[in-house]
């Protein structure tokens, strides 16, 4: 295995916990849901952003998947695996397209938006179907609500996480 591989397979893995500990840790409960919001959904964007669309994905998708497990959303893991692992793709894509013609910022103010579209879309299909789209309707603020949180802390989180990335890849290239 080469190091750039085992670097980024490294990376991966601290992404997948922060987005663990962003989402498991910090609970903040949705009145009228079972649901919560938390930090994790800047975690799940900014892996995507860091760790490219694949590893992005799959770092985000752990993470997230994990927390529900853990947390004991069994039913939710499925779900959340593929929301989380799709916003972090897609935030891969669009802040690699949009930050080489704009600024950072925007960027990641897209990868927002794909957050709270996927947040609210991606959980209320699933949900229409378990609890009607009377509950569906329900998680519908909650999940935006967290989606916007999810875009405003990871253009907070984006400068510190870069610089601290940047001073562990140049460590680990001497």
């Amino acid at each position: 295995m080469t190091d750039t591989k085992v670097s980024r397979l490294s990376l991966g893995a601290l992404f997948a916990s922060l987005v663990f500990i962003g989402t498991f840790i910090l609970k903040i409960p949705t009145p009228g849901t079972t649901g919560y919001i938390h930090p994790g959904d800047a975690l799940v964007i900014l892996s995507g952003v860091f760790l490219g669309p694949n590893y992005g994905f799959l770092a985000a998708a752990v993470g997230s998947a994990l927390a529900d497990v853990l947390g004991g959303y069994f039913l939710y893991a499925p779900i959340t695996f593929a929301v989380k692992g799709c916003i972090a793709l897609l935030s891969a894509i669009s802040f690699k397209k949009l930050s080489a013609r704009h600024s950072l910022r925007s960027a990641l103010i897209a990868g927002g938006f794909i957050d709270i579209f996927f947040t609210v879309v991606g959980y209320g299909i699933p949900e229409a179907f378990i609890y009607g789209p009377a509950g569906a309707l329900a998680s519908a603020l909650p999940n935006f609500i967290q989606g916007l949180s999810g875009m405003v802390l990871a253009m907070v989180l984006y400068p510190i996480l870069r610089t601290a990335l940047s001073g562990i890849t140049r460590r680990a290239g001497s």
